[in-house]
C-alpha cells in the first residue's frame, strides 16, 4: 500500500526511487518535511570523504542512539582496516558500513522514497550518502510512553495487575511473555491513507481456524479511511450487523483475558496507539463472564456468574415489568403491598410509565454526567444526585417512592454486567420495553422479548451463531455457560469456533486427580511416631504391643 497525500507532486515525489544523487534526494525530502518545525538534516561526512546527510523528526528518536551508534561510527577517519588501500566504489561502501560500522540491529538499505518517507514519520532515521542509490533506514524510535498499570476500564479481583498500553509493542510483548509458544503468530498491515496506523493481527497456529484468520485478514484490508486513531473504528467496520444494539466484538485491556481467548481459538486485534484488544468470533455470554470466574474454585464463582445473569435480565426487564403491573395487572401484586403502593402514588399526577421514563432518563443523565466529571467530583455529584434528587422528587410528589427504588435496583442490577458496551445495548433496550409495557402491558413485555430475542438468534459473529453455545446446542459449551464447571472438566475448546486443535486437556488428567480423601491418605502418614513428631530424631516401632510411652 502506497503512502497518500492531498498534494499530487508530493504525490509523484513519493513514487520515485532514489537515484545516487545527494543535492536531489535532500531536495525532494524537504519539499515534503521542510516546513515542519521538529524536522532535522544533519550534513556529514562518511569516513571524512564520502557526502552524507541525515533525516529525523526530533522528538521521536532516542538522540544518545543516533550519536553513538550512528553518527560516531559513520564519521571515524581511522578505517584503513575496514576500506583497506584506494577508493571503495558503492557496493564495497554499502557492504562495509552495513555489516561493519553501524552498531544498531534494526538497520536496512532501502531505495524507494516513499519508504523512507514512511520510516520518517515512523520515528526511524535515513542516512543518505553521495552516490548510493540505497540509503539506510535505521531503527531510532522512542515514543513517551505510560508505565503498564492495573487496567482502568476492569477491575481486578485475582489476577495479574497488567494492563495494555498505546504502545503495539509493548502490548504484543505482554502477550509473547504469557504465550510462550512458537504457535503464537503475529500478521502485521497499515490502514489509514493518513495515519498509516498498524494493525496487528494475532491468533495460536495450530489452534485457531485459518479461515477466521482469513476472514479477519480480508475484512480489515477492505477498510478505506483516512484515520485509524483507535480500535473502536475497525470494531466498526468489520461486525457483521452495523445496526444491531449488541457488540459483535470484544475489547479488553487485560492481556491474561486476551491470551485466554487465543487459547480458545478467538483471533486478537490490536492497533497502534490504542489500549484496547479486540477480540474475534464474540458471543453473548462472554459479556457477562470475567476472569476471575476460572481463578477462583468453580462452586463459588458459578453461583457469582449465576448472580451476575440475574442482574443483567434484572436490569432489563424490571422498570417495564413494573409499569405492566401497575398499569394494568395490579391484581398480580399482593394486597398488603398494592395498599401501600397506591399511597406511594396518591399524589403522583403521572401515570406509571411517564413517571418511569422521566427517572429512567434522569440516571442515565447523571450516570453519563458522573462519567465525564473527574473522578475526585465525579463520587460526590453520583452521591448527591441519588440522595438529594431522589428525596427532593418524592417530597415534591413528583414520582412515587416506589419508583425511586424500581429505579436504583435497576441502576444497580446494570453495574453489575461486567461488559461496558453489552450493559450499554440493556439500557437501550430498557426504553422501548417501558414504553411497550405502558401501551399493552404484560402483552407488550412478552412481545418486546420475543422480538430481542429473535434478533440475537439471527446474529452472527464472524459466522458464529450469536447464542453459541446454547443455540445451536453443544453438551460441552453447556458446561461453561450459566455456571463454571470444573477445570478438570473443560476438556474441549469452544466447538462453535471450530479450532483445529479440539482437545485442550490431556486425556488422562481427570484419572490422576484423585478425591480428597485418597491424596490425604498418600500424602500423609497415618501413624507418625511421637520421637519424629517431637524432632527427636528416633523413630518408634510401632507394631510392638509394649512399647508404650512411659510418659
Amino acid at each position: 500500500m502506497t503512502v497518500t497525500t492531498t498534494d499530487p507532486t508530493i504525490q509523484e515525489k513519493y513514487d520515485q526511487d532514489l537515484t545516487g544523487n545527494l543535492e536531489e534526494t535532500i531536495e525532494q525530502i524537504r519539499h515534503v518535511f521542510g516546513e515542519n518545525a521538529d524536522f532535522s538534516m544533519r550534513r556529514f561526512h562518511v569516513f571524512g570523504t564520502h557526502a552524507a546527510v541525515m533525516f529525523y523528526f526530533s522528538n521521536m528518536i532516542e538522540q544518545s542512539v543516533l550519536n553513538t551508534d550512528i553518527l560516531k561510527p559513520l564519521m571515524r577517519k581511522d578505517v584503513e582496516g575496514l576500506v583497506g588501500e584506494g577508493a571503495l566504489d558503492p557496493e564495497q561502501l554499502k557492504d562495509v558500513l552495513i555489516n561493519e560500522t553501524l552498531y544498531h540491529s534494526e538497520g536496512k538499505l532501502e531505495a524507494r522514497l516513499y519508504k523512507l518517507m514512511e520510516g520518517l514519520l515512523r520515528g526511524q532515521t535515513v542516512v543518505v550518502i553521495e552516490g548510493l542509490n540505497e540509503a539506510f533506514l535505521i531503527g531510532t524510535r522512542n515514543i513517551e510512553k505510560r508505565a503498564i498499570d492495573q487496567p482502568a476500564t476492569e477491575q481486578v479481583i485475582r489476577g495479574p495487575r497488567e494492563g495494555f498500553i498505546e504502545l503495539l509493542g509493548t502490548n504484543i510483548a505482554l502477550l509473547r511473555y504469557r504465550l510462550q509458544t512458537p504457535d503464537f503468530q503475529v500478521r502485521t498491515m497499515e490502514i489509514g491513507r493518513k495515519t498509516r496506523s498498524k494493525v496487528a493481527i494475532c491468533f495460536m497456529q495450530g489452534v485457531t481456524n485459518t479461515e477466521l484468520v482469513e476472514e479477519v485478514m480480508d475484512r480489515l484490508s477492505m477498510i478505506e479511511i483516512d484515520a485509524i486513531l483507535d480500535s473502536g473504528y475497525l470494531e466498526q467496520f468489520i461486525e457483521d450487523n452495523h445496526i444491531s444494539p449488541f457488540p459483535q466484538v470484544q475489547y479488553t485491556e487485560r492481556p491474561d483475558k486476551v491470551a485466554a481467548n487465543l487459547l480458545e481459538g478467538r483471533v486478537a486485534i490490536f492497533v497502534d496507539g490504542s489500549p484496547l484488544a479486540l477480540v474475534v468470533p464474540t458471543v453473548f455470554n462472554q459479556f457477562y463472564q470475567a476472569v476471575e470466574d476460572y481463578t477462583e474454585r468453580f462452586l463459588l464463582m458459578s453461583a457469582i456468574r449465576l448472580a451476575r445473569l440475574i442482574a443483567l435480565m434484572f436490569s432489563l426487564v424490571f422498570p417495564s415489568l413494573y409499569v405492566g403491573v401497575i398499569s394494568f395487572n395490579p391484581e398480580l401484586i399482593p394486597t398488603e403491598f398494592a395498599v401501600a403502593v397506591a399511597g406511594g402514588r396518591a399524589g403522583v399526577p403521572f401515570p406509571a410509565v411517564i413517571e418511569v421514563l422521566v427517572i429512567e432518563t434522569s440516571m442515565e443523565v447523571l450516570r453519563e454526567a458522573t462519567i465525564r466529571l473527574p473522578q475526585q467530583v465525579g463520587g460526590a455529584l453520583s452521591i448527591v444526585g441519588v440522595l438529594v434528587i431522589g428525596q427532593a422528587a418524592v417530597a415534591a410528589g413528583f414520582a412515587s417512592p416506589i419508583t425511586v427504588v424500581i429505579i436504583a435496583l435497576t441502576t444497580i442490577g446494570s453495574f453489575a454486567t461486567p461488559s461496558y458496551n453489552a450493559a450499554l445495548a440493556l439500557r437501550l433496550l430498557r426504553f422501548p420495553l417501558i414504553v411497550m409495557a405502558g401501551i399493552f402491558g404484560l402483552y407488550g413485555i412478552v412481545v418486546g422479548l420475543i422480538l430481542i430475542v429473535n434478533h440475537l438468534l439471527s446474529l452472527k459473529s464472524f459466522g458464529v451463531p450469536y447464542l453459541s453455545p446454547l443455540v445451536p446446542g453443544s453438551f460441552q459449551g453447556m458446561k461453561d455457560l450459566f455456571t463454571r464447571g470444573p477445570l478438570w472438566s473443560l476438556k474441549s475448546r469452544p466447538v462453535f469456533i471450530q479450532p483445529q486443535d479440539q482437545r485442550r486437556l490431556g486425556q488422562t488428567v481427570k484419572e490422576k486427580l484423585k478425591s480428597p480423601g485418597d491424596r490425604a491418605h498418600t500424602t500423609i502418614p497415618s501413624q507418625v511416631g511421637k520421637g519424629d513428631i517431637a524432632g527427636e530424631g528416633a523413630s518408634t516401632d510401632n507394631s510392638d504391643p509394649n512399647n508404650h510411652d512411659s510418659r
